[in-house]
């Protein structure tokens, strides 16, 4: 998960737990989602809007699944989660397939979190744009719940899908929007239906322009929450920085591998990760300077650590290494790294601590000069 902000992200502590789902709600041809509520009736259900869950699957063949969903609720509301899971079609998503067709009312999964820093600044009297692309309008409609119920700060909530038949929390999105002044919504469908236009469903076609925006948005300082599949958060980073956005405004998220969402080297501490090899990063000499400084072993010298990194994997990834990563938020132990010297600390409080001689890149800095086992970097 990408977390630009360089902030900590709050979990629960806590280890996976039992959760009963109470409901299932068909929110588009392929969202679904799934109320629940936890088997440990003390169990605390508070989170901030923004945030996710980890959810672990365990298969017919007895394989361990780890997904992350955002927390598409109230967060007011701590009766219950809900959680809203897409169908992934291409390829097949093994973990969204399992909960779509065989997870109803009165089953069980194993939950843990919340965990995530991307959450709306309570802080801020800016306006703010919620913008989203397929599945991202989950988070974003729960902080949309967050500013409407218990803020006046102008929102405008923006979401791109395909068409009226993939298009979730429709009727949730306009009552909330309803609730006060200051909220406005535009949709844009990539591919209207034949109908759609005709009946109102979207109030633009294609995809999400300058132009749009320009209509749309007033000249402001504005807060954006940016959260879709990679090529829209990428399109639109753009597009959003073409507007005169400053790159500290823009706050987004998205799981899986990151992409890059600026090409200006200037840019490449604010994103977390890159598919492909980052450029090197100038190594210094094993001279007694003080400074902190982090070695891949074997594969090269020590690197200064760069603050504006929020974690080790954050590091690895930006000087061309592919670390194995999960969840980015310390629940999850796939980024389990050898330490062979040195001492980090932890910015976020992992589930379940690795032994001393190992590390969990994704949420650790490093206090002293260390160096880690990693293998050969991203080809």
């Amino acid at each position: 998960m990408v977390l630009p902000d360089g902030g900590t992200s709050t979990s629960a502590g806590r280890g996976f737990e039992r959760f009963r789902v109470i409901r299932r709600i068909q929110e588009s041809e392929s969202i679904v989602s799934f109320e629940l509520i936890p088997l440990d009736a003390a169990r605390s259900l508070a989170f901030i809007a923004g945030q996710f869950v980890a959810v672990r699957l365990t298969m017919p063949d007895g394989e361990t699944l780890l997904r992350h969903y955002s927390l598409s609720g109230d967060s007011a509301d701590t009766t219950h989660w809900r959680i809203s899971v897409k169908l992934e079609s291409t390829p097949p998503g093994r973990g969204s397939s399992w909960l779509h067709q065989n997870i109803d009312v009165g089953d069980e999964l194993e939950l843990a979190g919340p965990a995530g820093s991307f959450v709306c600044a309570e802080d801020s009297e800016r306006p703010v744009i919620l913008l989203s692309g397929g599945v991202g309008v989950t988070p974003l409609v729960s902080m949309l719940h967050r500013l409407a119920r218990g803020s006046s700060r102008r929102v405008y909530f923006v979401h791109a899908c395909e068409n009226s038949v993939v298009h979730a929390f429709v009727d949730e999105v306009d009552a909330l929007a309803a609730a006060r002044p200051g909220i406005a919504v535009h949709v844009c469908y990539r591919n209207p239906l034949g109908g759609d236009e005709a009946w109102g469903a979207c109030d633009s076609k294609g995809l999400l322009t300058k132009a749009t925006l320009q209509a749309l948005l007033p000249l402001d300082d504005y807060d954006v929450y940016l959260c879709g599949p990679p090529g829209f958060m990428q399109a639109n980073w753009r597009l959003l920085r073409e507007l005169g956005i400053a790159r500290e405004r823009i706050h987004y998220e998205f799981f899986g591998p990151a992409t890059v969402l600026e090409d200006e080297a200037s840019d490449s501490h604010s994103v977390a990760a890159k598919e492909s090899v980052a450029a090197p990063v100038p190594a210094v000499a094993a001279a007694d300077t003080g400074m902190v400084t982090v070695r891949f072993e074997p594969h090269s010298d020590p690197i200064p650590w760069d603050p504006s990194f929020h974690s080790l994997l954050e590091m690895a990834e930006h000087a061309g290494y592919a670390p194995a990563f999960n969840c980015r938020a310390g629940l999850c132990n796939a980024c389990t790294t050898p330490l062979v010297s040195g001492r980090v600390h932890y910015v976020e409080d992992p589930l379940a601590p690795p032994p001393d001689d190992e590390v969990l890149l994704c949420c650790t800095r490093p206090v002293t000069p260390v160096t880690l086992a990693m293998k050969s970097p991203a080809a």
